[in-house]
C-alpha cells in the first residue's frame, strides 16, 4: 500500500481530525502582521543560519522577514539562501496555516533558489499585502498559467536540520533534521515515496504547487545526533 503523508501532517505532527480542526478554528484568519516578525534582525539570521551546517550557511544567503515580505540581510557567495520560513509556505487550508508561532529555519541550494524560492517570497509578499489565502491561491494559480512560476529544477533541495525553531503548536519547537527535495507535480513515485519502508515521505502538491519529499537524517546542523523517526505511517492520504 502507497502512504503519503502531506506537508504539515509531516511537519507539524497533527495528532487528530479534532486536532486539526481545533487548529483551524483557533487559526481561521491572519493574525497582526507584527506577530510574524522577529523583533531583532541579528537573531532571526542566527536562526536562519542553524537550517544548515556552518560549511553551507556561513556563505549563503539570509532572508530576513519585512513589512512587506523578505528582504536580504546578508548576501553570500555560495548560492544557497537561508530564511526563516513562516505558517504561510504551508499547503493551502493547512490547520495552522495562519499560526504566528512557526519559525522554520531553511537552507535552499541553487536550483531551488532560481524556481522554488520565487514563489514562497512572492506568496509572503501577497500575505504581507492583505491577502485572503483564496487570492493567493487564485494568483498562485495565474503564475502557473503564464509560467512566471516554474516547475522545480532537477536537484532542488533544502535543508532543513534546525535544532531551534518552532514548527507547529503540536511539536512546540522542531520536528527532526531532514532534507526537502522539491519535484515536479505527481512524480512522488518514480522516487519511491510513501511505500511501506520507505525513508522517503512526500507531500503531493496540486498542479501549482510543488510536490515535496522528505528524507529524515541522523544529525542535526551543529552535528549532535537526532532521535530516530516516529511511525509517521500511521497518517494514510
Amino acid at each position: 500500500m502507497r502512504r503519503f503523508i502531506s506537508f504539515f501532517t509531516l511537519l507539524l505532527m497533527l495528532a487528530s481530525t479534532s486536532f486539526v480542526q481545533a487548529k483551524q478554528g483557533l487559526y481561521a484568519s491572519m493574525a497582526p502582521a507584527d506577530q510574524y516578525l522577529i523583533a531583532s534582525r541579528d537573531d532571526e539570521i542566527a536562526l536562519a543560519r542553524t537550517a544548515a551546517p556552518p560549511s553551507i550557511s556561513a556563505d549563503a544567503d539570509v532572508l530576513v522577514l519585512g513589512a512587506h515580505g523578505y528582504e536580504t540581510a546578508v548576501k553570500g557567495k555560495n548560492g544557497f539562501v537561508c530564511f526563516v520560513m513562516r505558517s504561510w509556505t504551508a499547503n493551502f487550508g493547512a490547520a495552522e496555516f495562519w499560526n504566528p508561532k512557526l519559525r522554520a529555519p531553511n537552507c535552499f541550494n541553487p536550483p531551488a533558489v532560481q524556481t522554488v524560492l520565487p514563489q514562497y517570497v512572492k506568496r509572503i509578499e501577497w500575505v504581507m499585502a492583505g491577502m485572503s489565502q483564496q487570492q493567493i491561491i487564485e494568483k498562485t494559480r495565474s503564475a502557473y498559467a503564464d509560467h512566471s512560476f516554474q516547475n522545480p529544477a532537477p536537484g532542488s533541495l533544502s535543508f532543513m536540520l534546525s535544532k531551534e525553531g518552532y514548527v507547529s503548536d503540536q511539536a512546540a519547537g522542531p520536528w527532526l533534521p531532514h532534507l526537502m527535495f522539491f519535484i515536479s507535480y505527481d512524480q512522488a513515485a518514480a522516487w519511491g515515496a510513501g511505500l511501506d519502508g520507505s525513508p522517503v515521505y512526500a507531500q503531493i502538491g496540486g498542479q501549482f504547487e510543488p510536490t515535496v519529499l522528505f528524507v529524515p537524517v541522523r544529525r542535526w546542523s551543529d552535528g549532535s545526533p537526532a532521535p530516530p523517526p516516529a511511525d509517521l505511517h500511521t497518517h494514510q492520504h
